[in-house]
This record gives C-alpha cells, structure tokens and sequence, in this order.
C-alpha cells in the first residue's frame, strides 16, 4: 500500500507494493509472511485483480457488487451482471445473461461506444460512419438510423433524467437528438469553445469524452486535453479547463457530494471543483490510463491501465470505503507514508541472453527457473553466487564503487571551490566576481537583484559548446571592450559611493561632501573621453596590423619560386612541345570568322561557289598520331605484299575430254 497527498488530501493506492509470484507453493508463501514484515502487512484487497491483456474499459454494476473489464466497451442493462452487451472491435456486438453468451449479431461500420436507451430499449451506435445505429431489442430489429451532420462519431452518451441523446464528433461537435421525434435539437462547438488564451491546441480538437449529469449539465472532453462544462441552455461554456498535457480526456465523471469533477487523460487524473475550478487533488498512476470509474457512493476509484494489472485507489475525504472492504476506515487511520516496495524482491528478473551470459542456458525448464513473460524468475542467491563464479572480480568492482561514493560524499561536505567551465572561463570567472561583490555589498537591498547567467539554463550553452567561445582578439571585441570596462569600473565606482553614502548616514544629501555636482559631471565627461581615446587607439592599431599582414603575404608571394613539375608520358605517344596547346587555346579565342581563314590558308578547308548561288565549303579532318601510324603501317604492308606477289601467267591448263560442263 502506498501513500500520496496533495492539497493535504490523502489516497491510498490499493494495487501497488510488494506481491508473491502464484507459482510460490504454501510453504514458500508462509516462509516469507514470517520473516518478511511487509509481505505480512500487504493487503490483497481483490485477489488476481488483472487481466490477461490490456483492458480499455473498466465499469461497475448498479449494485456495487460487481466490477467488469473489457478491451472496447460494454454497458449493463440490469443492477448486476445478469444483462451485459459487448461491442467488440470486429464490428460484432455480443448479448450475454447469466449463464453465458446469449446472442451475436453485427453493426454496419466498425462502432466506437455505444448508450442504451431505457425507456424505448433502444441501443444507439456510433462509430465510423455520419449515421447512429439503432438496435430495439423489444423487437429485436435494427430501425432507421439518425443521420448526423458528422463524418465520424467518437462517444455518445443518454441524459437519464429526460433521455436526451448526444454524441461527440471528431469536427470537434456535440449533436443533441431527441430519441422521441429522432430530430436533432442543438449543436455545441466545442472546438471553438476549448481554444482560450492559455490553451496551446496544434491540431483541430475532437470529441473523446461525453458525460451528462443530471438534467441541465453536461461535461465534453477533447482530444487536445481540454474539459468542458456546458449548461444545456446556453451554448457557451460555464467552464474550461486544461490539464496541460496535450492529451485525449479518457473519462470524466462527476462527483456530487463534493461537487467535484473528475477527469482523465492516460498520465493524470485531475479531480477540480466545478464550480471555481480550483484542483481538489491529482493522481499520476504508474501506467498509462486507458478507462476511470467511480465506486458508486464511495470513495474507491478503479482504473483500467496500459498494463495487465488494474488499479485500486482509495480517498477517504470523497466517501466511505464500500461494504464489502469497510475495514479500510480502520486501517487507514494506522497507515503512514512509506516508499512502494519492488515487486519480487527475492527473485531476480533474467532474460535468455543473460542466462547465455552466465551459462545457465540447461537449468530452462528445471525448478530454478520459472518462465515469465520474455524471459525467467530464478532465485536471488543462485544468481548472486554464479554470478561471483562468472566473474570474481563483481566484489571488487563493487566494493571500489561504494568507496568512490562515500569519496564524493566527504568531498560534497568540504568549502566547494570555484569551478570554472571549460568554454568562456574568462567571462565566467568575471560573472564570479561581480556576484560576489553583489553578495559583499551592504548595498544589495536597495540593488535591484538581476538573474545570474551562470545558473540559467538558457546561456547554460554559452559554456560548453567551444562554437561560443568569445574571440579576444576580433576587431569586434577589441572595439568594444574599452566601453564595456569602462561600464564595469562606473558601475563598481557607484556602488563603492553609494556604500560610503550608507556608512556616513547622508542618504538624504543630494551631493556627496567635497564633490560638487559640477565635479562629477567633469568626471563623467573625462570618462566618456578617456575610453572614445581608447576606442581611436584600438582602431588604429587594428589598422597596423592590416597593413603589416598585407605585407607580409606580398613577401611571400614574391619569395615564392615555382617547382619544376615532371609529368609522365602515356606508352605510344609522343611529346609535344606546349606551344600547341597554347596556340589551339588562342585559335578557340578567335572568332569563326578568323578560324575559317587560318584554315583556308592551311590548306585543310576550302571555299567555292555553286552554280546556285550557295556557298560549297569542303574541309579535311585532321587525324591523329594513332591514327596517322596506322596508316603509315598499313601502307607499308601493302607495299611488302606488292613486292613479294608473283604473277600466275605461266600456268597453263590442258583441254578436257568430252562434252563441255554448261
């Protein structure tokens, strides 16, 4: 059990500390209840109160005798558990009595909640779709559907006093229908509504929660963390409220002996007076929130978390402990305020890797382990002592941890010394010193006290990333810094008079004694000229020092000599000189014009006239030393094959016998 407060209003979390693993046998379990203190103090208020997967809707019946849980949603139409109706998330909704499933049949798009209408027996679907389905079960027929100005419907909920219906839409919207003429009778924006200056909203709100409250009040929750509270006759809100989260409103419900209101996203429960608005109290539960409910006339809160394991919390200023566990009125009067537990404090939580890490991979299956979720329970000491056999040096390692702590325990009691940081230390150790004049000063109560940059987490960059250091010797810098002295020593002049002034008693003399207000006005303006001589003095010698590099890159440039270059010649080419290269640059300078006389008078293009009055240019393409070798070899094995071929004149062949081949 555990214990929090908040506006010195106590709540007592039922469903945290320490638990025993089911798989313990009884003599295991009464081991720990005698030598375990807190074993044997827990309370078990509702045995395996878990589910096996994650539940989104948690409610109890009208007779307070029973508490249901399901995936999507579901409503009881009798005082217990006898009627129940399932919407599934198939599109399936399921009629259950007391025996078991009753009956099955489905809705035409996938539905998101549903309300049940007494006084017709008249179920109201909404869902993925602009229409609300009705299902009579007096008739056992769907009938005609309402049709809504919406493309989808988020939640809907039934007034129980005059039975009117209204469902939230994801435009941000709330329609009211009467059931009894099924036309619609008003319209909320609740959209514009929930953007007030405070509000930060990024997204269009829509409607995630919907709860009336009896005739004439109505509760809306959207999905950028806003709370609503409407009176049905006027369409502004009597009340918005922000839970500063940003998230969708899982639930709201309303408490009346305290006129309270209770709303929740999936990190808090906020419980506010409607009325003024002002919290009452806040629950940050250790799961995220799926679903809340409120024990009728009690003050027992359930909730449906994003983990197997429901939450039980008890507050006793809302109401009494239910009949069935009244003994918590006695028990919380004795209960102090103690940290939670760890669940399975004798065991230890290993995953397969780690039992391949300790070689203990043949025990999966055995007694030592037991499987649990991903990975397996083994006992605490088996896995101390293997660990020690795996690796012996974990004590020493350990033992060094703890006497580096107690090393930096002792040092924390010692007079901390000035630690300056690694980027801008000058600036730093200035800041130092200025506060500590501050804090010097008897003067500092009529000094308006300004934030330190050292502390704030704002300029906290200004002192680690080296991108910030200030550059002294920057024309910037060198121009400014005879000002910024010239400031800091005014500023310390002042308050070192204004200390003197405090000492003599003479704060109601306008004029120091021995120093006239022309005096002073003399000293301001050889201030003023002292550091305007300073500021000429930096820029001319900012301006030196220009001249002296240009000169000395002149220097260098002139004592520069030019390296020989040596480049390699690919196999089967042959050097040219660079005069070509350079004379084909100056060609491709030159105009065409130009270039088409130089070829001309090369004699590699010529120009004529055709009978037609056109112009005839023929040119000859220039080869290359490749191609020209080519050639040459190709010539000059004509020219062996030429000498060396005889001719075939002297062969004679003899006539044939016979007929003549045709």
């Amino acid at each position: 059990m555990q214990v929090s407060s908040l506006n010195e209003v106590k709540l007592y979390s039922l469903s945290c500390g320490k638990s025993l693993p089911e798989w313990l046998s009884d003599r295991k379990k009464r081991a720990l209840q005698k030598k375990d203190v807190d074993v044997r103090r827990r309370i078990e208020l509702i045995q395996d109160f878990e589910m096996p997967t994650v539940c989104t809707t948690i409610k109890v019946s009208k007779d307070g005798q029973y508490i249901l849980a399901t995936v999507v949603t579901f409503e009881t139409l009798s005082d217990d558990y006898s009627k129940i109706v399932f919407l599934h998330n198939d599109r399936y909704v399921e009629f259950h009595s007391q025996s078991g499933f009753y009956y099955k049949t489905r809705i035409p798009k996938f539905g998101r909640d549903f309300s049940y209408h007494y006084p017709s027996c008249d179920l109201y679907f909404v869902g993925a779709s602009s229409e609300v389905y009705r299902l009579n079960l007096e008739q056992g027929r769907y009938l005609n559907p309402l049709q809504t100005d919406a493309a989808e419907n988020n939640v809907c909920d039934i007034n129980s006093v005059h039975g009117l219906f209204a469902t939230g839409t994801i435009e941000g919207r709330v329609e009211c229908w009467d059931p009894r003429t099924r036309g619609r009778v008003g319209v909320l924006d609740c959209a514009l509504s929930s953007v007030t200056a405070d509000s930060e909203i990024n997204s269009l709100p829509t409607i995630s929660a919907l709860k009336f409250n009896g005739a004439l009040t109505m509760a809306v929750g959207t999905s950028t963390g806003q709370v609503l509270l409407y009176d049905l006759r006027s369409d502004k809100p009597l009340l918005v409220k922000d839970h500063q989260y940003g998230l969708p409103i899982k639930s709201v419900h309303f408490q009346d002996s305290l006129d309270l209101i209770l709303s929740a996203d999936s990190r808090i429960i906020k419980m506010w007076n409607r009325n003024s608005g002002k919290i009452f109290t806040s629950l940050e539960p250790e799961h995220d929130l799926n679903d809340v409910c409120l024990y009728p006339s009690s003050g027992m809160l359930l909730t449906a978390n994003e983990a197997p394991k429901m939450g039980i919390y008890y507050i006793p200023v809302l109401g009494p402990a239910p009949r069935w566990c009244s003994f918590l009125d006695n028990l919380t009067e004795e209960l102090e305020e103690n940290p939670e537990s760890t669940v399975y404090d004798d065991y230890k939580f290993v995953t397969k890797k780690d039992l391949e890490n300790l070689g203990l991979t043949h025990l999966i299956g055995s007694p030592f382990l037991r499987a649990y979720m991903h990975g397996f329970f083994m006992d605490i000491r088996l896995y101390h002592k293997v660990k020690l056999m795996v690796n012996p040096f974990a004590y020493e390692e350990y033992r060094k941890d703890k006497i580096r702590q107690k090393i930096e325990e002792t040092r924390a009691q010692r007079v901390q010394l000035k630690k300056l940081p690694k980027v801008n230390k000058e600036l730093a150790l200035k800041l130092i010193e200025e506060e500590e004049e501050k804090q010097k000063s008897t003067w500092k109560k009529k000094v308006k006290s300004l934030p330190n940059i050292l502390t704030d987490d704002r300029f906290k960059i200004m002192f680690e990333n080296p991108d910030f250091q200030v550059d002294e010797e920057s024309e910037e810098f060198r121009l400014l810094n005879p000002l910024v002295s010239k400031i800091s020593e005014k500023r310390k002049k002042k308050l070192r008079l204004l200390e003197q002034q405090e000492l003599h008693g003479k704060e109601e003399e306008e004029e120091p004694e021995g120093k006239p207000s022309d005096a002073e006005s003399s000293e301001s303006s050889d201030d003023e000229k002292d550091w305007v001589a300073e500021v000429r003095k930096q820029r001319r010698l900012l301006q030196q020092e220009e001249k002296v590099k240009r000169q000395e890159q002149l220097r260098e440039d002139q004592q520069t000599v030019l390296k020989p270059q040596f480049y390699e010649i690919k196999a089967g080419e042959e050097f040219r000189s660079f005069k070509d290269s350079a004379t084909k640059q100056k060609l491709m300078n030159k105009t065409l014009e130009d270039r088409l006389k130089l070829e001309a008078k090369n004699g590699t293009l010529s120009v004529s006239d055709t009978t037609v009055g056109s112009k005839q240019l023929t040119f000859t393409l220039k080869k290359s030393e490749q191609q020209k070798k080519q050639q040459e070899a190709e010539k000059l094995h004509r020219q062996e094959r030429k000498a060396v071929r005889r001719s075939a004149g002297h062969l004679r062949s003899r006539p044939r016998r016979g007929r003549p081949f045709h």
